[in-house]
């Protein structure tokens, strides 16, 4: 495995010198975009609200390329604080595109939740990037060509029984969208809606082997693809939206035909 240069790879040259931020970068979509997006010739910083899983993820991107060493970084940012927010700002300076993946990892239960878990739902994936975009645009943080690309979840369009605050959180992720690129233009803003993925978060929360095993055949059924999502399937997604600079505004659902299936 070799580190693109624009003279190497003219095709992905795009994001070759690049700085890249991924908020939510320690696990799932996130670390893969972060992988990705170092592979693809990018100097990456990762962040999530733990210091420790930034450390660890940042070892862990060294173990899998050694080339990546000088290429990538680690900051915690705790989402739900604007003054945190903005120091995180303060060190990164300049940036060409910012991925937030960052949701607030965990599996919903809307009758069952208190108020509290249901408003980190906006407070990580809704107020955390608009805050973060808010405070970066007016330093001047953002490089010419710039893109933002949030995360929702094709769960708006189609809601699960538990998850009416996420789609509640995806709507206004998707709304706020279309609103920042008309106001950030020529910054290009854009979102990712990924369908069901299987990452870590499944074991975090103590799915048992079996029940995974009936969850996937669940929803490998709705799909047309006819296999559940992997995380460097979508991180492709994101890829695509920093790279395409004819694309801003938009939501792109990447959920393997679920939406069209059964």
């Amino acid at each position: 495995m070799s580190i693109a240069t624009a003279q190497n790879a003219p095709s992905i040259r795009h994001l070759v010198g690049k700085h890249v931020v991924v908020v939510g970068g320690t696990s799932g979509i996130g670390y893969c975009v972060a992988q990705a997006s170092l592979e693809h010739g990018a100097t990456v910083v990762v962040s999530s609200s733990s210091q420790e899983k930034v450390d660890a993820t940042v070892s862990r991107l060294l173990k899998t390329n050694p080339l990546f060493e000088g290429s990538i970084s680690g900051l915690s940012l705790n989402a739900r604080d604007v003054k945190s927010i903005q120091a995180f700002w303060d060190k990164v300076g300049k940036v060409d595109h910012l991925v937030w993946t960052a949701n607030g990892g965990r599996l919903p239960n809307f009758t069952e939740d208190d108020l509290d878990k249901d408003k980190a739902v906006f407070e990580v994936a809704f107020w955390g990037p608009v805050v973060s975009v808010k405070y970066a645009y007016k330093k001047g943080l953002f490089n010419p060509g710039a893109s933002v690309t949030m995360t929702s979840g094709t769960v708006v369009r189609r809601p699960s029984k538990g998850f009416t605050i996420s789609a509640a959180g995806a709507g206004a992720v998707e709304t706020i969208t279309r609103g920042l690129a008309v106001e950030l233009a020529p910054i290009r803003v854009n979102t990712v809606s990924p369908g069901a993925v299987k990452t870590e978060l499944w074991d975090s929360h103590g799915l048992t082997p079996e029940v995974q095993a009936v969850l996937i055949k669940r929803l490998v059924e709705r799909t047309l693809v006819k296999h559940v999502g992997q995380p460097e399937e979508v991180a492709e997604a994101y890829l695509f939206l920093m790279k395409c600079t004819y694309m801003t505004g938009q939501t792109i659902d990447c959920e393997g035909g679920a939406l069209l299936g059964a």
